[in-house]
C-alpha cells in the first residue's frame, strides 16, 4: 500500500470515475464566496421549480428573501419578547425587530364564518 492511498489530506476530491459513466449529467454550485450554501441551494431549487425547462432565462423571482441570510424569531408575548431581546445581547448578534406590536390582525380574504348552515341539534332514534 502506497502513503498517498492512506494519507488524503491536502487534495482536491475528484469524482470518480464510474460516477462520471454512469451520470447524464451534473451541476457543482454554491454562493459566490461559499458562504451559506444550505440558503443558496433553497433559492436555486425555488427559481429550478419556476423554470419552463424548455428555455434557459432567468426566471421572475426575487434574489434573496426579505429575511435573506438572517434567522427569524417570532416572539408570541411580551415575556418572549423580553427573553429573545435578552439572549440577543448576551450573545453577541446583528439584529432589527422588524415587527415589535405582537398583534396580529387577519387579512381581510380571511373567511371568518363558516360557509355551512347550522343544522341544529342531532335527534337520536330511540330504540325500541
Amino acid at each position: 500500500m502506497k502513503i498517498s492511498e492512506i494519507i488524503i489530506e491536502g487534495r482536491d476530491g475528484v469524482i470518480p470515475k464510474q460516477a462520471a459513466n454512469a451520470s447524464k449529467g451534473e451541476i457543482r454550485f454554491r454562493d459566490v464566496g461559499g458562504y451559506d450554501r444550505t440558503y443558496h441551494l433553497n433559492r436555486i431549487m425555488m427559481a429550478a421549480a419556476m423554470a419552463d425547462g424548455r428555455e434557459v432565462k432567468a426566471v421572475d423571482m426575487d434574489q434573496s428573501s426579505w429575511a435573506e441570510k438572517y434567522n427569524l424569531a417570532r416572539p408570541y408575548s411580551k415575556e418572549e419578547m423580553i427573553m429573545m431581546q435578552s439572549a440577543l445581547i448576551t450573545i453577541d448578534s446583528e439584529y432589527d425587530i422588524t415587527i415589535g406590536d405582537l398583534h396580529s390582525i387577519e387579512n381581510d380574504d380571511v373567511l371568518t364564518a363558516s360557509p355551512i348552515k347550522p343544522r341544529g341539534p342531532i335527534q337520536l332514534k330511540k330504540k325500541k
